[in-house]
């Protein structure tokens, strides 16, 4: 069984352009991005403590999102780049995060596909890195973390399975993959993991 999501769409040539562009910039937004990640992790640690099931893999996904910002943190002081005082909203993330159903199992469902739709585009982005840097040391970077990334959306597929049927996990997943696709087509392009 596929435990990922397709992507419907791939990222434009001019996302890549804008971060190749701006690479200071996409190293402070991708720091806050490896900061919320661990966050929300956690958070479903918090909201749902009774999902034991789960736990153990989302306090690693936890760690594991941690030691990236950890990672792109050491980077970003070699390059002098601070780190931002103030975690900004990502309009992606939020734009997702609208589109959740209100009800306890829904939402829930929904937050952990939610999760896998955005490490999936995080994987398929730190592949689009990976292929277009020329620095060495940020290539092997960023394809290590191309395939933390990929990892992590098929284990909030698999953490979904443990509650919830295999049709509407992936019914849900198909209607996650269309939205997402409204979103990268709804927002502008920057030199931003999102």
């Amino acid at each position: 069984m596929k435990l990922r999501i397709d992507l419907e769409i791939e990222s434009p040539k001019e996302w890549v352009e804008a971060v190749i562009g701006d690479f200071d910039s996409f190293l402070a937004d991708h720091a806050d991005c490896e900061r919320k990640a661990s966050s929300m992790a956690l958070s479903l640690v918090a909201k749902y403590p009774n999902r034991v099931e789960i736990l153990p893999e989302l306090i690693e996904t936890a760690v594991e999102e941690l030691e990236h910002f950890r990672d792109v943190y050491a980077i970003m002081e070699r390059r002098g780049i601070p780190l931002n005082h103030e975690i900004r909203q990502d309009p992606y993330v939020a734009f997702l995060i609208e589109k959740c159903r209100t009800g306890r199992n829904e939402r829930f469902l929904d937050r952990l596909l939610i999760a896998s739709v955005v490490e999936s585009r995080g994987a398929e982005r730190f592949r689009l890195v990976y292929e277009n840097l020329e620095d060495k040391e940020l290539k092997e970077f960023y394809h290590r973390l191309w395939a933390s990334e990929a990892k992590h959306g098929e284990i909030f597929i698999k953490m979904a399975l443990n509650y919830f049927d295999e049709k509407e996990v992936f019914d849900r997943l198909k209607d996650w993959s269309v939205i997402e696709k409204e979103s990268l087509e709804a927002l502008p392009i920057r030199a931003a993991l999102h």
